[in-house]
């Protein structure tokens, strides 16, 4: 029985992808937890701290294979604790004597903490894969259309002419400071941890630092200097990167939503054979793919402000927040991880349409040229007075539904300063684009080095 947008066979593929949810699985987790106690056991025997046999034998039966989960499961609901049960059947898969050796001086924590790590890892590798593969296809679009004009947009109405290829280049760069961000991260956050019962270590005895470093390089994790236990800042942040990644990625949806209104039509999403819009409209092609990357980015920045809430801790741990974080995280991880997932392809299959975005230029008839304008006149007449003459022509021409060529003739000073041709000159779109294609090239340049690692 399924419950939950990840899960359920009809929802789960707008939420999650197949690989993600194998990281995050249940016999993943409980393998994660196996893998702790094989390193910590063959870490314990280099060190002669157990027997060398005892490690073998719980290497060798550390596999999710001889975990019963439904048996687990049901002895976890009996004895309201929520790892004993798995090492005591790790424990009944080893010979008797090796057995005994399970789980020595570790606690709960240190294993279940260490697992999310190893998780964490997993996914990291996914994420930075996807994450390149998103900036691919925007240095892609940035390129084809360095020089593609359309309207730039402030306040949600038009402002001045920008291209394509710079809006697709600004959120290239966006992505390649979150790129950065998330491996920096990583040294941060894909630590391990092996402190016993209180951070102290006194379990372990005068090896305990030796050991945890041994244990630690053999899962290929980070050692820290202390007991992160009551320490939740490394989890939180990286939660937080990624409903930043997300934010992003929401802002990316959110805009190619916008502009396929068919007021608009600037872009539209790739169609497939038998995409439906609607049960009752038979000619909807809805921008679904758009909407729903920009939809999933609200859930994600609320499971990183419960992660947050993580970090406040009483005394040297407690389960109060810990345990909020088996929820939270691996839904960070599962929803932007289907972001970015959806954000490849929505961009790889983008349709942009240079025609419908030159016809919007010309929808207020000249007048997002009046900086242009102004700033050409400003030598001539001064930068005041230009600007009083020009609004004074866009408010008599907007008003008597004239285009910006004509009210700027009618006005006494400007049609006198100005000539036919210059006012021409002066109102297309394509020679007021700036520093874009400058930008493009710039922002290309600066990010061609991890869009190809």
């Amino acid at each position: 029985m399924s419950v939950s947008v990840f899960d359920m066979q009809s929802l789960q593929h707008l939420w999650s992808t197949d690989e993600l949810r194998a990281i995050f699985s249940e016999e993943n987790r409980v393998q994660k937890w196996l893998d702790f106690e094989a390193a910590l056991a063959a870490a314990q025997a280099e060190l002669g701290i157990i027997p060398a046999a005892a490690a073998k034998e719980i290497g060798e039966k550390a596999r999710i294979e001889n975990i019963d989960i439904a048996q687990m499961s049901a002895e976890i609901r009996r004895i309201k604790h929520s790892l004993v049960p798995a090492l005591k059947q790790l424990q009944a898969r080893c010979g008797k004597e090796n057995g005994e050796w399970v789980h020595y001086g570790a606690t709960t924590q240190d294993v279940v903490d260490t697992g999310v790590a190893l998780q964490l890892k997993e996914f990291h590798a996914v994420a930075l894969r996807d994450l390149r593969a998103v900036g691919r296809e925007l240095a892609r679009l940035a390129a084809a259309h360095r020089d593609t004009p359309m309207a730039g947009r402030t306040h949600g109405v038009q402002a001045l002419p920008i291209t394509f290829g710079h809006k697709c280049a600004l959120w290239l760069d966006e992505l390649g400071r979150h790129h950065e961000r998330l491996a920096q991260a990583a040294p941060r956050v894909l630590v391990g941890m092996l402190a016993g019962a209180v951070g102290s270590q006194a379990s372990l005895g005068e090896q305990a630092a030796q050991l945890e470093r041994l244990m630690l390089d053999k899962l290929g994790l980070g050692t820290p200097a202390i007991s992160w236990a009551p320490a939740r800042d490394r989890f939180a942040e990286y939660a937080t990167l990624l409903a930043m990644v997300g934010a992003t990625l929401s802002k990316i949806g959110n805009e190619l939503f916008n502009m396929q209104r068919n007021e608009f039509g600037e872009v539209e999403e790739g169609f497939s054979d038998g995409k439906l819009g609607s049960s009752t409209m038979p000619h909807k092609r809805n921008p679904t793919s758009a909407e729903n990357l920009a939809g999933l980015a609200r859930p994600l920045r609320y499971n990183a402000a419960l992660m947050l809430e993580g970090m406040v801790q009483e005394g040297e741990r407690d389960g109060i927040a810990w345990k909020m974080e088996w929820k939270a995280l691996p839904e960070c991880c599962l929803i932007a991880g289907a972001m970015l997932f959806q954000a490849k392809n929505l961009l790889a299959g983008l349709k942009v349409n240079a025609d419908a975005m030159a016809h919007n230029l010309d929808r207020m008839r000249g007048y997002l040229l009046s900086e242009r304008v102004m700033l050409e006149l400003s030598g001539r007449v001064g930068k005041q007075t230009a600007h009083e003459w020009i609004y004074a022509a866009s408010m008599h021409g907007i008003t008597s539904r004239l285009d910006f060529a004509e009210a700027m003739r009618q006005h006494e000073g400007l049609g006198q300063l100005l000539s036919d041709e210059e006012i021409r000159d002066l109102t297309d779109p394509a020679g007021y684009l700036g520093q874009c294609g400058a930008s493009v090239d710039r922002t290309l340049a600066l990010h061609q080095g991890w869009l190809e690692a």
